[in-house]
């Protein structure tokens, strides 16, 4: 079973801090998640630290993302 990590991040249009969970299973991915607080949607890339800690970057709508694997 994966294990979800807590993590909180600052919403990239209103700027509210908001608790997000990660999912290991994500590590890599590209997803779009509504903000709690405004409701626009947040670009989400969950990544692996080099201490094997789940972080993610948030991006908005507007901010240019290019991803390769």
């Amino acid at each position: 079973m994966n294990q979800l990590t807590p993590k909180s991040i600052g919403c990239p249009y209103c700027g509210e801090t908001i608790k997000v969970l990660l999912d290991a299973s994500d590590v890599a991915e590209q997803y779009i998640e509504d903000c709690q607080v405004c409701c626009r949607p947040i670009n989400f890339l969950v990544y692996e630290t080099m201490d094997g800690e789940l972080d993610v970057n948030v991006y908005s709508e507007d901010d240019v993302l290019i991803f390769t694997r």
